[in-house]
């Protein structure tokens, strides 16, 4: 009886230690990607380099991204899955259909720039100045990408 109340004891005082441990450094066992999610709204993917120089859709601002022969055409970019929706929305009824990809970035000029942004299209209610919103979201992110040689 003597030898498990010692054993217990002990089992206590190494539990406690590690627990100590374990929630003082946090950051310890983080996972280490500080990358953060982005949702970027995909016009389409075209094979045809001759679709950049055609005037295809009259959206003005758009980001394009060349990958594995392929040309990928965003027209808005956010971290919020509200305003994902509510820019899809404002989209449907202008017939243009898109869709949500996601991406991981971690610039933090960039994650400032898109958090700010989201917080005037959130509180904003008419469609126009949402969209000019995103114009001015989309040239922060094409200055800030190109910038840092992403």
């Amino acid at each position: 009886m003597k030898k498990m109340i010692i054993y217990a004891i002990i089992s206590i005082t190494i539990g406690y230690l590690i627990g100590n441990i374990i929630f003082t450094n946090k950051d310890l066992f983080k996972k280490n990607n500080e990358n953060e999610k982005y949702y970027l709204l995909q016009e389409g993917t075209y094979y045809d380099e001759k679709i950049l120089n055609n005037n295809y859709s009259s959206i003005k601002q758009k980001i394009t991204e060349k990958k594995d022969s392929k040309i990928h055409i965003y027209i808005g970019i956010t971290r919020s899955l509200e305003v994902a929706e509510k820019l899809i929305n404002i989209y449907e009824d202008k017939n243009v259909n898109l869709s949500i990809v996601e991406k991981y970035y971690s610039n933090e000029e960039l994650k400032n720039n898109i958090d700010q942004f989201d917080l005037l299209i959130n509180s904003s209610k008419d469609k126009e100045e949402i969209l000019k919103i995103e114009e001015v979201v989309l040239a922060s992110y094409d200055e800030i990408i190109n910038n840092s040689n992403y």
